[in-house]
C-alpha cells in the first residue's frame, strides 16, 4: 500500500460502542476547529468501531449530525447491550491476548471459539449494523479490516472487493464470543481487532498517519513509525476514560463517550493542526 510521502491516512481503531462515540466526538470537535482529517485523508482505515465511524466519515456525513446521533438515548436506538462477563467471553479474550503463538494460528483458535459460541443470529446482527449505516454506498477511500474465522488470514475489504458494505462492516465488528462471525462470500469473518486494535501497519507507506485509538493498548502504529514519515496516536484522556466506563459494549455509555471526545478535541486541535497540515 505504498503511497507518496505527501499522502495522509486516518486510522480509526476498535473500541465498541463507546469507541464509536469517542471517535465521532473527537472528529466533530476537530472539525469545529477547522481540522477535518476525514475529508483530507487519502486513506481511511477502519477496524471494528472504527469501521463504522470510518464509513460514515468517508461517506461525507456531517460530523455535527453524526455526533447528534451518538447522543440519542440508548433506549431509542437499535443497539443491543452486551456483557463482557462469562466463561465463553473470558476464554475468547484469553486466546486473543496469547501473543506467544503464531498470529495466524491464534486467529484460527479464536475463530473456532467464536464459531462455537452462542450468540444472536447473523440476520439480527446485520440489522443492527444496517441501522448504523444509512447509506450502503462504498466510499472509494475506505478500507475495512476483518479476519477469516477459519483460515486466520487478514481480509481488507474495499470498494473493489465485491462485498456489500453492511456485511464488510459487520464482519469487522464481529467481536468473537459476543457477536456472530459474519458470512461474506461463503466464508465467516471475525472482528478486525482480533489481528490488531488498530491495524495501523496497513497504512505503511503513507507520509502522515493519524490514529484514533479508543483503547490504550499496544498499537500497530509503533512499528509503523519505522516505515512511514510521521505518526500521531490519540488515546482517550483521563476524562474520556472515566466517561467510557468499564463496558465498551454498553449503549448507555456511548453518549458520555461522545461528549468526552468532543471536549478532548478542544485540547488536541492546535497540536494536530500542525501535525496534519505541515
Amino acid at each position: 500500500m505504498d503511497s507518496p510521502t505527501s499522502s495522509r491516512a486516518l486510522v480509526l481503531a476498535g473500541g465498541g460502542l463507546t469507541g464509536i462515540g469517542w471517535e465521532v466526538g473527537v472528529l466533530a470537535g476537530l472539525a469545529a476547529h477547522g481540522l477535518r482529517p476525514a475529508d483530507d485523508a487519502d486513506l481511511i482505515l477502519g477496524t471494528s468501531a472504527g469501521a463504522v465511524v470510518g464509513t460514515r466519515a468517508a461517506q461525507g456525513t456531517d460530523l455535527g449530525a453524526l455526533l447528534d446521533e451518538q447522543l440519542v438515548p440508548a433506549s431509542a436506538s437499535a443497539e443491543r447491550p452486551a456483557s463482557l462477563e462469562g466463561d465463553t467471553v473470558r476464554t475468547v479474550f484469553e486466546a486473543m491476548l496469547d501473543v506467544g503463538d503464531d498470529p495466524v494460528e491464534r486467529h484460527v483458535r479464536v475463530g473456532a471459539l467464536a464459531l462455537a459460541a452462542p450468540t444472536i443470529t447473523e440476520e439480527e446482527r446485520l440489522a443492527v449494523i444496517a441501522a448504523r449505516l444509512p447509506s450502503t454506498e462504498w466510499p472509494a477511500r475506505l478500507r475495512v479490516v476483518a479476519v477469516d474465522a477459519v483460515s486466520g488470514e487478514t481480509a481488507v475489504f474495499d470498494a473493489g472487493s465485491g462485498v456489500g458494505l453492511v456485511e464488510a462492516v459487520a464482519a469487522s465488528c464481529a467481536v468473537p464470543g459476543i457477536w456472530p462471525p459474519t458470512t461474506v462470500g461463503g466464508r465467516r469473518y471475525l472482528d478486525g481487532g482480533v489481528r490488531s486494535p488498530d491495524n495501523a501497519d496497513l497504512a505503511a507507506g503513507y507520509g502522515r498517519v493519524l490514529v484514533l485509538s479508543p483503547v490504550r493498548l499496544e498499537v500497530a502504529a509503533v512499528p509503523l513509525l519505522e516505515r512511514t514519515g510521521a505518526v500521531a496516536v490519540v488515546y482517550p484522556d483521563d476524562g474520556a476514560v472515566r466517561a467510557m466506563g468499564a463496558n465498551p459494549l454498553d449503549p448507555s455509555l456511548r453518549a458520555p463517550a461522545a461528549r468526552a471526545g468532543r471536549a478532548q478535541a478542544d485540547a488536541l486541535a492546535g497540536d494536530l493542526a500542525g501535525f496534519w497540515s505541515d
